[in-house]
């Protein structure tokens, strides 16, 4: 992993041409909301921007998965002046856990693998400039096949528009990470169709964004929703991606919650840092 924060100058020019372009394409009104209050934020350094999309095990069930979050919030999911999210209005403010709080409507949460994923990238030695931050844009929605993230779909649009938003106000997008699947091993149907969609969900992500070249990494899902017979068809569609640039770990083997679906806690710390290790590889 190369140590330099330094970046090559012609790959600054195509983030800063994807950033103008990306302001152009939002309204002044919603500019004016995201760049005011992340001129302060970026008063230090630059704010490298990650998306957080996918369902339930990415938004977080760590400690709720009883009706209720119990408001454990671990060492490595704590506060920092250094990590933000994108709120639901718009706004850089520092992240806490909840992290999809007003994102991930209609479900409870808890503890998601965003925080700690921060937290790592921003303590391995080198790999970020002690000036820079980082911004979580949370996106993802509980209980959704992939079907509902294919361009055009509210949760697509809404992905999308985050995103733009993040980069208008001067944020360098770094990777999407994305934890889905659980929804899609209960259909024969959705599972053969898996690897397809997601292709052409990353295609369409980067095209939109400005970003052919846009890291992804995928997360290996380890359940499915209500038992689906179809969790190990799954997993084969994920790994069979190919698409370049596009990677992912393995949740098999991480502490499943009592409801045989999300990851503990604790799961979600070990995942953060699986996360952060495979895109400090990529440095």
């Amino acid at each position: 992993m190369s140590l330099s924060t330094q970046p090559d100058v012609h790959d600054e020019n195509q983030r800063r041409a994807a950033r103008m372009a990306t302001a152009a394409m939002l309204p002044p009104a919603l500019l004016l909301l995201v760049i005011l209050p992340a001129a302060a934020a970026r008063a230090g350094g630059r704010t490298l921007v990650f998306i957080l999309a996918g369902q339930s095990n990415m938004s977080g069930r760590g400690g709720a998965t009883n009706g209720t979050w119990d408001g454990v919030v671990p060492p490595e999911c704590a506060p920092s002046p250094r990590i933000l999210r994108l709120s639901p209005a718009l706004r850089w403010e520092e992240a806490r856990e909840p992290l999809h709080a007003g994102v991930d409507l209609g479900n409870v949460l808890g503890v998601g693998p965003g925080m700690p994923f921060a937290h790592a990238v921003l303590a391995a030695p080198g790999a970020v400039s002690p000036a820079a931050s980082l911004g979580l844009v949370p996106c993802a929605q509980g209980g959704t096949p992939l079907a509902n993230w294919s361009r055009g779909t509210e949760l697509y649009e809404r992905m999308v528009t985050r995103a733009r938003a993040a980069m208008a106000a001067g944020g360098e997008l770094a990777a999407v990470l994305w934890y889905q699947g659980e929804t899609d091993a209960m259909r024969r149907e959705d599972a053969e169709l898996y690897q397809g969609r997601m292709e052409a969900l990353v295609r369409d992500v980067r095209s939109d964004l400005g970003r052919p070249d846009l890291l992804v990494i995928q997360v290996l899902i380890a359940t499915a929703q209500y038992q689906g017979k179809f969790l190990d068809s799954v997993r084969e569609a994920q790994k069979a991606v190919k698409l370049p640039n596009v990677k992912y770990v393995d949740a098999m083997g991480l502490p499943i919650a009592s409801d045989n679906t999300h990851l503990t806690t604790q799961a979600q710390v070990q995942l953060g840092n699986m996360l952060a290790k495979s895109y400090l590889a990529t440095l």
